[in-house]
């Protein structure tokens, strides 16, 4: 729910199915619904729900906690005005875009091998990224 005159009553919430994951590699989309990352079956679903939105510059940060395996962690994301345009079906729709990097070691995924070359396989960076397009409700 965007408040396009007052940003600070704006809210947000997402909530995603953890199996619906798809890398485009079945094999490690399997991998990573199983107990060693995600653990799709005992937690199925991931959750962003918005604590505070407040004007930074001409975008935007929103902040809230993001849930994965029962674990909730505050994070921030800002976010770029991206326009306004009325689509083909008379909808006024505004787009919004933004990305943060968080730890998946703070979410209790540490599951990692190590290579022979040195270093290991998984990073710890997770990057979420998100484009967002709001219609008006009339």
């Amino acid at each position: 729910m965007l408040d396009g005159t007052d940003p600070s009553r704006s809210t947000a919430s997402v909530t995603l199915h953890a199996a619906s994951i798809d890398t485009r590699n079945a094999q490690r989309d399997e991998h990573l619904r199983n107990d060693d990352f995600l653990s799709t079956e005992q937690f199925p679903t991931l959750t962003f729900v918005s604590t505070g939105v407040r004007r930074v510059g001409d975008g935007y940060e929103l902040t809230g906690d993001l849930t994965v395996k029962d674990i909730t962690r505050d994070v921030t994301v800002p976010f770029s005005y991206e326009g306004s345009a009325t689509d083909p079906f008379g909808n006024v729709r505004v787009g919004f875009e933004g990305s943060v990097a968080v730890s998946r070691k703070d979410f209790g995924i540490t599951w990692n091998a190590a290579l022979e070359t040195g270093g290991v396989l998984v990073g710890d960076k997770i990057l979420l990224e998100f484009e967002i397009s709001a219609i008006r409700n009339a």
